[in-house]
């Protein structure tokens, strides 16, 4: 990424294979696997004509073109023009990931950390530290948006019912089951413990719910 700052909306890869890449939002864009799109993300997994962002006067709306695979945006399912606001995520299908900014300005501009906890977690970029180092590959949508939930009241007892429902969204929650919430709690306890593996952040409080335990920075 240069030193220059970009006048207007931006799509940043994430993880994926165009990791790093960005494009400036100031025309319609496709992105799919074939070579003719303007975003080619390499991979079996995105259809040829997989969804299309277009930018109209200061708003983005991004549009699943049909795809086999599906796209997302903040864990949900786009099955309608979707306007995105600053900071999304979008997800095309399990392949790429991209941050949708509306300016290079909401950027961090340090890459240090917020915050004094172990953990710490910048929302607009969507990176998340432990110890002050830096979790890579960044954390999926979903482990993201859960975090975040857990992060916003570390320390509190967050009710299972209550953390899906604030990160798969009302109308998805209701098809989440125990099991679901579970595995997403494994995984993104593993991709903690891949940097500290000698402190358990995400505390199962069996009967209650499940709260971040986020002890100071040494």
């Amino acid at each position: 990424m240069d030193g220059n700052l970009e006048e207007g909306p931006l799509l940043i890869a994430q993880s994926g294979p165009l990791k790093g890449q960005r494009w400036a939002l100031k025309k319609a864009l496709v992105i799919g696997r074939d070579a003719t799109c303007d975003i080619v993300v390499p991979d079996r997994m995105v259809s040829r004509f997989h969804a299309r962002l277009v930018p109209a006067a200061a708003d983005v709306t991004l549009t699943d073109m049909g795809s086999k695979n599906g796209t997302h945006c903040n864990g949900r399912p786009v099955t309608e023009p979707t306007l995105l606001q600053d900071g999304d995520v979008v997800q095309i299908a399990l392949a790429q990931e991209f941050v949708f900014l509306t300016s290079d300005a909401t950027m961090p501009l340090a890459d240090s950390p917020p915050g004094r906890g172990r953990l710490s977690l910048d929302l607009r970029s969507r990176r998340v530290w432990i110890n002050n180092i830096l979790v890579e590959p960044p954390l999926s949508a979903l482990q993201f948006h859960v975090l975040h939930v857990l992060y916003e009241r570390q320390g509190q007892v967050v009710p299972r019912e209550e953390l899906v429902s604030a990160s798969w969204g009302d109308e998805q929650a209701a098809g989440v089951s125990d099991q679901a919430l579970d595995a997403l709690l494994r995984r993104l306890r593993d991709r903690l413990a891949e940097i500290d593996p000698s402190h358990a952040y995400i505390v199962t409080v069996r009967g209650h719910g499940i709260r971040l335990d986020n002890p100071l920075l040494d």
